[in-house]
């Protein structure tokens, strides 16, 4: 995760994609999807856009941790206002 993280960090900043200097957060989540799950995966982002006009992510991120039981803190979730 850290070569994954680093080296998308060095490219995100050197396309200039934020107007400020990119970084990621310290921890991180990974989750899993079955191969019978692709198509609502492919579905689902290309949706994104609309579908966080509803609800946001961190709202649905923790309905995700708190529909599967996943123990949580939420001070470490996001170090950001609202994302």
């Amino acid at each position: 995760m850290r070569d994954v993280k680093q080296s998308s960090s060095i490219f995100i900043r050197e396309q200039k994609f934020t107007p400020f200097k990119f970084s990621w957060q310290e921890g991180y989540g990974a989750f899993t999807y079955g191969r019978s799950q692709i198509e609502n995966a492919y579905k689902y982002i290309e949706n994104q856009e609309k579908h966080h006009k509803k609800k946001t992510f961190k709202q649905e991120y923790i309905e995700f941790l708190e529909k599967y039981e996943i123990e949580y803190n939420e001070k470490f979730l996001f170090n950001f206002h609202d994302i």
